[in-house]
C-alpha cells in the first residue's frame, strides 16, 4: 500500500506522479531570511495543485519536514479539494533547519517521533506520514545529521516507509548510502534529491546501481542549468540500464517558482511543458516515440509506484 494524507491507497491508485515538490513550506521562523522561500499560503497551494491536475498529474510527494513548516492538516485539504494524492513527510530536511532545534534529541528519541509521523500522526493531527525524510550539509554531516540519518533509518525498519535523502547540491550521497547500509537499510528503498544540482552520470551512476532511486528535480530552474544538461543526464543513467531507477519532480518551492504567487513555472510545467520537450529531444536523437512513451511510463507511473509502496517491516 501507499499511505497518503488522505487515507492508504493501492500502489495502482498512485498513477502520474511527480517525486519530489512543495505546496505548503517554509524555512523554521527564526531562519527565514529569504521571503521567497516562505510559501505557506493554502489557496495558493490548492491553485497549484489544481493546475497540476489539469495537465494529468494524479499524485505528488510533498517533501516538506517538520523543520520547513510542515501542515499536514492543510495538505489534507487540499487532497480533498484537488483529487490530488499527496504523500507527505515524516522525519526531517537538513542541519541548516533542524541543528539547533534538535540538538539535545538522542537517536532514540528522534526515531519514536519519525515512527509516530508514520502510524500515530504528524504534528497533533492524524494526519499519516507516506514516506520519511533525512539529509546532510553541502559537503559533510554534521552531529545532529547523523543522528537524524540513523533515526530515519531505524523509523524506515520500523514501519516500511520508504526513505527520502536530501543531498546539499547533489553532495554526501555515497557517504549517506554507506551509513544507511550501517543501519541495515536495503538501498533499494531509497531515494536521493538534488543529486541533479551536480550533473554528474558518473557519481549518478553509482548510487543507481547500489539499487537506490535518483529523484531528479530542479526542471524550470534555468539558473541552474539548462533543460539540455539534466535531459542528457538523464540520457546518459537510462543508456546506462538504469532507467528503473529515475524519478522526476520540480522540486519548486519558491514564490518566484510558482504561478500561483507570481507568474513561475508552477506545478503543471513538467508534465505540460518539459514533457513535450523531452520527447521532441528524444525523438532527434533517434529515439522511437514507443520508445518515450516507455520512458515517460517508467519516470512517473511505475518508478513511483514501486517507490512509494510500503515494504514489510525488516
Amino acid at each position: 500500500m501507499i499511505r497518503t494524507v488522505t487515507g492508504d491507497i493501492h500502489p495502482d491508485e498512485l498513477g502520474f506522479t511527480y517525486s519530489h515538490e512543495h505546496l505548503m513550506g517554509a524555512p523554521p521562523q527564526h531562519r527565514r531570511t529569504d521571503e521567497d522561500l516562505v510559501i505557506l499560503d493554502e489557496e495558493m497551494a490548492l491553485s497549484e495543485a489544481r493546475a497540476a491536475t489539469a495537465v494529468g498529474v494524479r499524485s505528488l510527494y510533498e517533501a516538506s519536514a517538520w523543520d520547513y513548516s510542515r501542515d499536514p492538516a492543510a495538505l489534507r485539504r487540499i487532497a480533498r479539494a484537488s483529487g490530488l494524492n499527496i504523500v507527505a513527510c515524516g522525519g526531517f530536511n537538513k542541519g541548516e533547519w533542524f541543528d539547533d532545534l534538535l540538538a539535545d534529541q538522542s537517536t532514540e528519541e528522534l526515531t519514536a517521533r519519525i515512527v509516530a509521523d508514520v502510524t500515530t500522526g504528524m504534528d497533533g493531527t492524524d494526519v499519516l506520514a507516506g514516506a520519511i525524510k533525512f539529509g546532510t550539509s553541502y559537503n559533510r554531516v554534521t552531529p545532529v545529521e547523523d543522528r537524524v540519518l540513523r533515526a530515519a533509518a531505524r523509523a524506515h525498519r520500523a514501519t516500511g516507509a520508504v526513505l527520502h535523502g536530501h543531498t546539499e547540491t547533489g553532495t554526501m550521497a555515497l557517504t549517506q548510502l554507506d551509513m544507511l547500509e550501517e543501519e541495515g537499510v536495503d538501498l533499494n528503498r531509497v531515494g536521493l534529491v538534488h543529486l541533479m544540482r551536480n550533473p554528474d552520470p558518473f557519481v549518478h551512476k553509482q548510487v543507481a546501481r547500489r539499487g537506490t532511486y535518483l529523484c531528479y528535480d530542479g526542471f524550470a530552474k534555468i539558473k541552474y542549468f539548462p533543460e539540455s544538461t539534466r535531459i542528457q543526464v538523464i540520457l546518459d543513467v537510462v543508456e546506462a540500464g538504469l532507467a528503473e531507477r529515475i524519478l522526476i519532480g520540480g522540486d519548486l518551492a519558491r514564490k518566484t517558482d510558482l504561478t500561483a504567487y507570481t507568474g513561475g513555472p508552477g506545478l503543471h510545467y513538467i508534465a505540460g511543458a518539459w514533457l513535450p520537450r523531452f520527447r521532441a529531444d528524444l525523438l532527434e536523437r533517434g529515439y522511437t516515440a514507443a520508445d518515450v512513451d516507455e520512458l515517460v511510463r517508467l519516470f512517473f507511473v511505475e518508478n513511483p509506484k514501486r517507490y512509494f509502496t510500503f515494504s514489510d517491516p525488516y
